[in-house]
């Protein structure tokens, strides 16, 4: 036998408006209590029209509060966009390949990404609204700067929590790493970084910004035949960026 709750019929308009400010927050469906009487006499609609208009107003609610939770646990130092960008004093970066990238489809193919170019040209903003793009798709991502990157690990191979902290950083989907060639690393600090980069490849996705191609880069001299295996753009090169 069960039990059936009685159905409510007639109520009044501060009634039912009561009614489904409470049921809203037992629930934690914000965007259903915001939006809901006025716009249903508003526009007159029926009862299923209104009701798919505010679940799937709830539903875009949640995906945006994901999305920005996403992106501050990404910390990014701030905040950057692609529609900010300004490609007309960048005229070596294509918009297309941009736009291509903001995909996120070489993320999705776990293909790593390069930006390499001189300082103000750019790297640090794309890294940063790419990063903030895949995060928007749902993607986890990670940002930090090399040097950053390079001490911790460091610290916890001190610590013996190199492990943990590897698997830590292996867990989001994007690591974005920037100002890669600024400074230089000691061998060990060099070995673990590249060690933590080789273990992503072709499992989780990395995009690096670099003053200096690979080639070039003092950091990876023994391993410089495996770099231009690991390190390029997906289908091409970034080297303006």
């Amino acid at each position: 036998m069960t039990a059936m709750l009685p159905r409510r019929r007639n109520l009044t308009e501060q009634v039912a408006t009561t009614a489904i400010d409470t049921a809203c927050r037992l629930l934690r469906l914000p965007s259903i209590r915001n939006e809901c009487a006025d716009r249903a006499v508003k526009d007159q609609m029926t009862y299923c029209g209104f009701l798919a208009e505010l679940l799937m107003a709830e539903c875009d609610d949640r995906a945006l509060r994901r999305s920005e939770r996403r992106i501050k646990a990404a910390g990014f130092p701030r905040d950057k966009s692609l529609r900010t960008f300004d490609f007309d004093a960048n005229p070596n970066i294509d918009p297309a390949v941009i736009n291509a990238l903001a995909s996120c489809e070489w993320i999705k193919k776990s293909q790593p990404l390069c930006l390499i170019g001189d300082s103000g040209t750019g790297k640090s903003h794309m890294l940063i609204a790419l990063g903030t793009e895949a995060a928007m798709q749902g993607y986890r991502v990670r940002y930090t700067l090399a040097s950053k990157l390079v001490n911790e690990l460091v610290e916890a191979a001190d610590e013996r929590q190199l492990n943990k902290t590897t698997a830590r950083y292996a867990r989001v989907d994007l690591l974005c790493i920037d100002e890669l060639g600024y400074m230089e690393l000691d061998r060990h600090g060099a070995e673990f970084l590249f060690q933590d980069l080789t273990e992503r490849e072709e499992k989780n996705c990395v995009a690096i910004a670099s003053n200096e191609s690979f080639g070039k880069a003092h950091i990876f001299r023994r391993t410089r035949a495996r770099q231009r295996r690991n390190f390029t753009t997906p289908g091409s090169d970034a080297d303006a960026a």
